[in-house]
């Protein structure tokens, strides 16, 4: 990182900083070029969790090539002054790279789920099984993350 006085070290500000993001962009990367998606999310144990439709663009890269890369961000705040070129931005954000495998059975896509629907709301959730059924869950093992902040 090139702003070492920005950059987070602490596993525990890098962790409240996922906890606290709403979106993770997922990157990733095909022959035609990079992709990169917006997508609700779950952090557990080093893993990151999504789902998704069985079909779709996202799936067909990942299935050719399962390097991911991820961003998240929070606690933005725009900073104003005199000159243009004086303005910032006040952020924490985390970004990392990891491989993406996609999950099909129905208990370990339940368990992914819960991690999803755990980063969101308390509780515990039941599943229709039919929506399931048209469902995948994908996992992110996260192999390196940083994080970063301004203000």
């Amino acid at each position: 990182m090139r702003r070492k006085d920005r950059e987070i070290k602490s596993r525990e500000e890098i962790d409240a900083i996922i906890k606290k993001a709403l979106v993770c962009r997922l990157g990733m990367a095909d022959e035609s070029g990079p992709y990169v998606v917006p997508l609700s999310f779950g952090y557990r144990d080093g893993f990151l969790f999504f789902h998704s439709a069985k079909e779709g663009k996202k799936l067909d890269i990942l299935r050719k090539n399962n390097k991911v890369c991820f961003e998240m961000d929070t606690d933005h705040e725009v900073v104003k002054s005199e000159k243009a070129c004086d303005w910032g931005m006040k952020y924490k954000s985390v970004i990392g790279f990891g491989h993406a495998f996609v999950v099909e059975d129905i208990e370990s896509m339940k368990a992914a789920l819960d991690v999803i629907m755990a980063h969101y709301s308390a509780g515990s959730f039941e599943y229709d099984v039919k929506k399931l059924e048209r469902t995948v869950a994908i996992k992110v093992e996260i192999e390196y993350m940083t994080g970063k902040k301004k203000g």
